[in-house]
């Protein structure tokens, strides 16, 4: 195996909870070692959401941070924001998501660190950016999927909802991540460091882009479907009769024809009011009811073998603990186990599949367990 890309470069991560937390365990899963700055006593946030592990080892921070190294400081105290000038002075990358002004309140100066480090690439992620109205709100993921209109767009006609996971969250980090990763090659031609800002807002707003268009372009508010689409018909699970429901997603004049055929809805077919997508869209309504009287009268391996045999799209709606077991994961060998203080747990393999190296998939590490470590290692420069 080749060293993995990210070898020898250091970033020191002043994080909490999701959005930087995940763009750094990616750092460290291609190779990156990554301290973690983390609060003296109580440490990241993250860590007491629920016990997962046990006390102080939640179901996110587990997933968010292993592969790190945990170093426990003061920022009140003199000789800890030492321990951190120290750090960034001898960094690659630094990574943070404090609230605006916060750095200086602890007192970092990053025109200051730039001028002692050229080669040092920033990011600063916040909730909206370092200027604007919203400059100072709290940011947490709820609020950013509401104000970003997330949650208008999710759920059924009735009932608005948010997303099911922290997308705001994720949004950011995954910027954070690629950001941090141009940054890179960039100082890579150039032989000098960068400084990047980043919000939760803009971020989730780009997923939100077609969004955006379609609302600006055709002056009216996008629909809420639940599980169906809302340009495209029939897409969406219907019922079969062992309980289960199946997702069908019909995209073209040939899928139509077949799905009509496999559930004998011939008078559905030779109905103008569905012959075209436009059409099925807009009577969407007894198209559904039609079909899913249809499908009831199936059980579910029966309808998926007929889709199978005539080469239409289709997936079972899993909750998680089928999803724990799905066979596509087992079949790719995607579960690694990871270490932490309280014992090992099954975790995915991150989505690095090179051909010639392979993600680190490191312990999680105990609140402070590096802290004299990384200061020996200062100490040794």
């Amino acid at each position: 195996m080749t060293h993995r890309p990210l070898e020898g470069l250091v970033v020191v991560a002043l994080e909490q909870a999701v959005a930087i937390p995940l763009a750094s365990r990616q750092l460290a899963d291609a190779g990156a070692r990554v301290i973690k700055i983390e609060p003296v006593g109580r440490g990241d946030i993250a860590r007491h959401y629920d016990d997962a592990m046990g006390p102080g080892y939640s179901s996110w921070f587990v997933w968010l941070n292993r592969g790190k190294e945990s170093v426990a400081l003061d920022l009140k105290d003199t000789d800890d924001q030492r321990v951190l000038h120290d750090l960034l002075a001898r960094a690659d990358v630094f990574v943070q998501n404090l609230s605006p002004g916060m750095l200086t309140a602890k007192g970092i100066d990053l025109d200051a660190i730039h001028a002692a480090n050229p080669n040092l690439i920033s990011c600063s992620l916040t909730g909206y950016g370092p200027e604007g109205p919203n400059r100072d709100r709290k940011a947490y993921d709820l609020l950013i999927q509401s104000e970003a209109g997330l949650v208008t767009l999710t759920g059924t006609a009735d009932d608005p909802a948010k997303a099911g996971l922290s997308v705001a969250d994720i949004a950011g980090g995954m910027y954070t991540y690629s950001n941090v990763l141009l940054a890179l090659i960039q100082r890579g031609r150039t032989g000098v460091g960068t400084h990047i800002e980043l919000s939760l807002f803009d971020a989730l707003l780009e997923w939100l882009g077609h969004q955006v268009i379609f609302t600006r372009e055709l002056d009216r508010l996008p629909r809420r479907n639940g599980a169906r689409h809302a340009t495209i018909a029939p897409y969406g699970p219907f019922p079969c009769s062992d309980g289960n429901d199946v997702v069908l997603a019909v995209q073209s004049a040939h899928e139509w024809n077949a799905m009509c055929e496999i559930l004998h809805l011939d008078a559905l077919h030779d109905d103008p009011r569905f012959a075209r997508n436009d059409d099925r869209v807009v009577n969407g309504a007894e198209l559904d009811a039609r079909i899913a009287a249809a499908t009831a009268q199936m059980s579910s391996d029966e309808l998926i073998a007929q889709l199978e045999a005539h080469g239409l799209a289709w997936a079972r709606v899993n909750d998680m603990f089928e999803v724990l077991e799905h066979p596509q994961l087992a079949a790719r060998h995607r579960w690694v186990d990871v270490e932490t203080p309280n014992g090992s747990f099954s975790a995915l393999r991150a989505p690095m599949d090179f051909a010639d190296w392979e993600p680190a998939v490191g312990s999680v590490p105990a609140l402070g367990e590096h802290t004299e470590r990384v200061k020996a290692w200062l100490a040794e420069q």
